[in-house]
Order: C-alpha cells, then sequence, then structure tokens
C-alpha cells in the first residue's frame, strides 16, 4: 500500500464514518417512538444499521487488510404453522405469522451483544476517525492497519468469555447507566401525565392504557435497572381478576346491571381492578419522583462529562484543523499545542469526577425507583396468596401424577415379576420329588428373577428419593449426575451445611431434568454452580446448545417450574436464539450446618469430565409427571 493511497482511504473512512451519527439519530428516534407504542420501527433501525456495519467491516478487509467477520447470532427460525392452522407464540395462537415473526427478529436484534458494541461503536468511531488522516499523515499505511484491527475489535466476533472489565470501563459504564435510567425515568415521566388525562377524559380507555404502559415502560424501567445496577424492583400489581361466571339464567351481573354478553363485565372488572390498585397510583407518582432525583443526580455528572468531552474536542480536533484560537469558559483562551497540553489534566480531571460516583448514584436511582415502583407489603402478601393458590393445585396434580407413576412402576415391573416368582415356586413343590433336576433349573432361574427384582426395585427406589442424597448431600449427588451424562461437564460451588432433604431431592430431579433437555438438543457442554445466599439455594445451569428454549413450548421445563412452585421457588430462564441457554433455581429454605454436612474431600474447582459413558439406569422421573 502507497503512502498517498492511505491518506486517501483514510479520508474517505472519516467522512464515511460520519454517517453512524445518522444511524445512531435513527435508532433513537425509533427507541422514543417504541416506548410510545410504535413498536415496528426500532429492529428495522438496527437491522438497517447493521449494513452500515457490514461495509465498514468490508472496508476493513480490503483498505486496512484485517479480515473481520460476521459477530451477530445465527437468525431467528421461521414460524411453524401447526395442524389446526394456527401459529403459536407461548400460550397465544395468531392466524398470520408476522407477529411472532416480527418479535423474534426484534429480539434476536436487541439481545445479541454485538448489538451494544456496535451502537458504542457508532458513538465512538467517528471521533476517532476525525483524527485518523493527520495520524495516517504520521504514521502511514502502518496507522491504517491499526484502524482496521480497532474496527476488528469494536465489529468483529468475541470469544464467549470476554476478559475482565477494567475500573474506568466499569465506570463508564455505569455513567451509561446514570443516563438511561434518567431517560427511561422521563419516558415514563411522560405517560404517568398522559394517563392521568386518560383518566380524567376517556375511563373506558384506562385500564388497556395502563396496562400497554406497565408491560412496555414501567417494566422496561424495572428490567433495565436490575440489569444495570443489580437492583431489583419486582413487579408490585395485585392480581388480575377472574372471568365473570354466568347466573343460573345465563345472564352476567355487574351490581344492579344485567348482560348477555360477558364483554362488559369483562370491562368493568378490569377497570375496578386497575383503579382500585395501589400499584398503578405509585406508578404515577413514581414516574415524576423518578425523573426528578434521576436528574439531581445526573446533572452533575452530564454537565461536567459534556464540558470534558468538549474540551477535548476544541483543544485537540477543531483547533488543529481550523489553526485558530480556541475561547471557551472558565479556561484561558489557548492557540498553541504547549497551552492546550497545559489545560488537557484539567480536563481528564473532569472527567475523573464526573466518573467517580456514576456506580454508586445509578444504584442510588435504582433504589429509589424501588421504593415507588416495587411492591408493598400488602401487594407481597396478596401475590403469595395467590401464589400459593396455584401451587398448591400444581402440588395436588403432582403428587397424584407421581403416585401414578409409582403405582404403575410396580405394576408392570416388580409386581409381574413376583407373579412369575410364585407360579415358579409352585412348580418347583410339584417336580421336587419326582423331577430334582428340572426343580434345580427352575430354582436357579428363581435366584435370578430375584436378583432383577431387586435391582428393578432399587432403581425405583432411586427415583423416589436417590440415595446419593441422603449420603452425600447435594452438590456430591450433582457431580453424580454429571458423571452420568454424555456431556461436557464441570461442576463449582459448595454449601455452607444441609439443606431439607425435600428441597434436595426437588433441586436434584430438575438438574437431571435439565441435563436431558441440553443433551437431546445438541449442547456438549454444560456448567453448573450451586450456591447459598440471603436463605436462597440457587443452582445455575449454562450449556452451550443452540438456544430457543421456551417453559411454554416444553412440557420438562413446565415440570420443573411446578415442582420448585411447590417450595415457592422460581425457574429464570435465558435462552436467546443461538444460545448460550442458562437455567437459574432459586429455592427458599434453610441451611442445617450440622445435620450431616456435605463431604468436604472434593478438592476447590473439580477438573472436567470429558465424555463419561452412562454408568447407571435412568432414575429420574419422567418430564411429563414432574
Amino acid at each position: 500500500m502507497t503512502y498517498l493511497r492511505a491518506v486517501g482511504r483514510a479520508f474517505a473512512l472519516a467522512a464515511f464514518s460520519l454517517l453512524s451519527w445518522v444511524d445512531v439519530l435513527v435508532e433513537l428516534i425509533t427507541f422514543v417512538l417504541l416506548c410510545g407504542g410504535l413498536v415496528f420501527f426500532l429492529g428495522p433501525a438496527v437491522e438497517w444499521a447493521r449494513g452500515r456495519s457490514a461495509v465498514a467491516r468490508t472496508l476493513a478487509a480490503r483498505w486496512c487488510d484485517v479480515e473481520v467477520g460476521s459477530p451477530y447470532r445465527p437468525a431467528p427460525p421461521e414460524p411453524v404453522r401447526e395442524r389446526d392452522g394456527w401459529y403459536r407464540d407461548g400460550n397465544q395462537l395468531y392466524k398470520r405469522a408476522f407477529w411472532i415473526r416480527w418479535q423474534r427478529r426484534l429480539t434476536w436484534a436487541l439481545e445479541d451483544p454485538a448489538a451494544n458494541r456496535e451502537f458504542s461503536w457508532q458513538l465512538v468511531n467517528p471521533l476517532v476517525t476525525l483524527l485518523l488522516p493527520v495520524a495516517v499523515l504520521l504514521g502511514g499505511p502502518r496507522v491504517l492497519h491499526g484502524y482496521g484491527r480497532w474496527t476488528r475489535w469494536w465489529l468483529g466476533p468475541r470469544p464467549p468469555a470476554e476478559p475482565r472489565k477494567s475500573r474506568p470501563h466499569r465506570h463508564l459504564e455505569a455513567l451509561g447507566h446514570q443516563f438511561g435510567i434518567l431517560a427511561l425515568s422521563l419516558v415514563q415521566l411522560i405517560f404517568s401525565a398522559f394517563q392521568l388525562v386518560v383518566f380524567v377524559g376517556a375511563m373506558p380507555l384506562a385500564a388497556p392504557v395502563v396496562l400497554r404502559g406497565r408491560s412496555s415502560i414501567t417494566d422496561t424501567l424495572r428490567r433495565e435497572a436490575e440489569k444495570w445496577t443489580g437492583v431489583r424492583i419486582p413487579r408490585p400489581y395485585l392480581p388480575p381478576p377472574a372471568l365473570p361466571v354466568p347466573r343460573a339464567d345465563g345472564l352476567y351481573q355487574v351490581g344492579r346491571q344485567l348482560y348477555e354478553e360477558p364483554f362488559w363485565p369483562v370491562q368493568h372488572a378490569r377497570t375496578r381492578w386497575i383503579l382500585r390498585d395501589r400499584a398503578t397510583w405509585r406508578d404515577i407518582a413514581g414516574g415524576g419522583l423518578s425523573f426528578l432525583v434521576s436528574l439531581v443526580c445526573s446533572l452533575p455528572a452530564l454537565a461536567l462529562f459534556g464540558w470534558a468531552i468538549t474540551g477535548l474536542s476544541l483543544l485537540w480536533v477543531w483547533r488543529p484543523f481550523v489553526s485558530a484560537t480556541v475561547e471557551w469558559s472558565p479556561l484561558p483562551a489557548v492557540s498553541t499545542h504547549l497551552g492546550a497540553l497545559a489545560q488537557t489534566p484539567l480536563v481528564l480531571l473532569a472527567v475523573a469526577v464526573a466518573l467517580a460516583p456514576a456506580p454508586w448514584l445509578a444504584r442510588q436511582q435504582a433504589r429509589f425507583a424501588r421504593v415507588w415502583l416495587g411492591p408493598t407489603e400488602s401487594s407481597r402478601l396478596a401475590q403469595r396468596v395467590e401464589r400459593l393458590k396455584q401451587t398448591r393445585s400444581d402440588v395436588t396434580v403432582t403428587q397424584a401424577a407421581e403416585l401414578r407413576r409409582i403405582e404403575r412402576d410396580l405394576h408392570d415391573g416388580v409386581q409381574s415379576r413376583l407373579v412369575a416368582m410364585g407360579m415358579k415356586l409352585g412348580a418347583v413343590e410339584a417336580l421336587v420329588d419326582t423331577d430334582p433336576e428340572a426343580a434345580k433349573r427352575l430354582t436357579a432361574e428363581l435366584r435370578a428373577a430375584t436378583s432383577e427384582a431387586l435391582t428393578e426395585l432399587r432403581a425405583l427406589i432411586r427415583g423416589i428419593h436417590p440415595p446419593v442424597l441422603s449420603e452425600r448431600g447435594l452438590v456430591d449427588a450433582v457431580r453424580a449426575l454429571a458423571l452420568d451424562s454424555p456431556l461436557k461437564s464441570q461442576v463449582t460451588g459448595s454449601l455452607p451445611g444441609r439443606v431439607e432433604e425435600p428441597v434436595e431431592a426437588c433441586a436434584y430431579f430438575a438438574v437431571s431434568e435439565l441435563l436431558g433437555n441440553a443433551a437431546k438438543h445438541g449442547a456438549k457442554r454444560v456448567t453448573i454452580d450451586v450456591g447459598f445466599a440471603d436463605e436462597l439455594l440457587t443452582v445455575a445451569v449454562t450449556d452451550d446448545g443452540p438456544g430457543g428454549a421456551n417453559v411454554a413450548l416444553g412440557s420438562g421445563l413446565r415440570g420443573i417450574e411446578r415442582r420448585l412452585g411447590g417450595f415457592d421457588g422460581r425457574l429464570t430462564l435465558t435462552s436467546p436464539i443461538g444460545g448460550p441457554t442458562k437455567a437459574t433455581l432459586e429455592i427458599p429454605c434453610q441451611i442445617h450446618p450440622g445435620l450431616r454436612p456435605e463431604s468436604g474431600a472434593s478438592p476447590p474447582g473439580p477438573p472436567e469430565v470429558v465424555d463419561p459413558e452412562p454408568s447407571s439406569p435412568r432414575t429420574n422421573i419422567s418430564s411429563e409427571t414432574a
């Protein structure tokens, strides 16, 4: 590559990079439209911006001699029509595949880690490439090659395990999280004002407007605040009303009014539910108060950071190009490189002051939002009562299914063998005097049948409560499951003592089901982490399968949810298209440090288990009856 060609390519890349700010502007506008209910524009805008990134990767390969691969996850599969002609997405049926396809592609575009890096690159890259022509003039083609490696770092594929972020990186992210919470609070404030207008002027529209705002705006603020700061904000809303029940004459009664159709009774019930729920009014009040607190927390950092970035741009970007004196308060005017160099430490100090308290301030913003957008004691009690009603029904159904399974296994297995053994014993009694040799042969067969019946009975007992749980505890029992699995498995974590046996059995069979699902869907490697904190047993199972798991579509996952529901636990599933899949089991329980503690012989950080052969018959409970 010649020197002049490198300089020309640097100017072309600098001009092309300015188009990235157009992509950023379009994405921000479509995000605001998404918060306002216009949901069809953000996904196409993100995919359109990916086209610009594809051109940048191509130019990096052609002009900078650096190959940059595509970093995106595989595109989601097309919806499949079921036999009855409908398309199913969870518990919802659609006549056409458009809505399911759009939802999948939006999730695919936004949840891909490459999307966040790409958006950051669109913001930062134009600032870098403005200096690229000057750097190429001084350093030649080598600088252009370095820019290609810079592009590959941002827009190329990353290994699954990224290195730990540095402290400045974490603080810069926290500053962005501050501004993100501020922006979401502003949207919440605008929508709260809109809800008040609806309550005053269009009461019949109150229920759908409030429900739409909860799902698209308030829940987004809760979810992103937890993702960014670790402060969890549960949903505080009371359970929705049940469907109306007709009277004996087939009419529906609301007060003194009778209706022939259930539409208006449903609307009345939903409106009363919305208006009587204190969380509705707390959301409206929280929209204004959370914005004010976020503004107070973010405004000084925003002013300092903006002042510093503007100063750096004027000192080292604007001044060298236009050769003019820079006058900006409160720093004195400068016209030389030495003067700009003298003022740069003050600008960097402003950046440090803006970044230093960012993580703490972001957490305070999220904690204040939790005060108003989280549940109160009354809503927690109502939610717990409703959950106990559901789990009581699930436990009853699960227990009946378990009893039927045990009865079926006993009837079809051990009982049949015992009946056959009784018939052979009768034959032995008849032959013992007339044909002793035949009696001896039947006795040997009886001995073999007894051994088989005992083996089958032990397998049945292990399916009810595996002995390894009683002998070694949960962590060692999970290690035994990993050894029997055909996957490359790694088990980490420990427990300070023993938990209750029913909780151990629940977690054991849930992990067994998850390992079976991972092997069935083509995973090669799985990691299991067991931990206990704040009276909560946590088991995280992560595999490298193709992803796309859905609790609503899998009977095994539904069985795990029902099993956990009996202990007031929950299953959290993260499974984007293309993987990885992470299932987290959380079960409230108590630890008994003195009750047969788990064996401590295993060294920390167990070695990997490489393709073991299954060494025992299947003993876990079927997913259909879990």
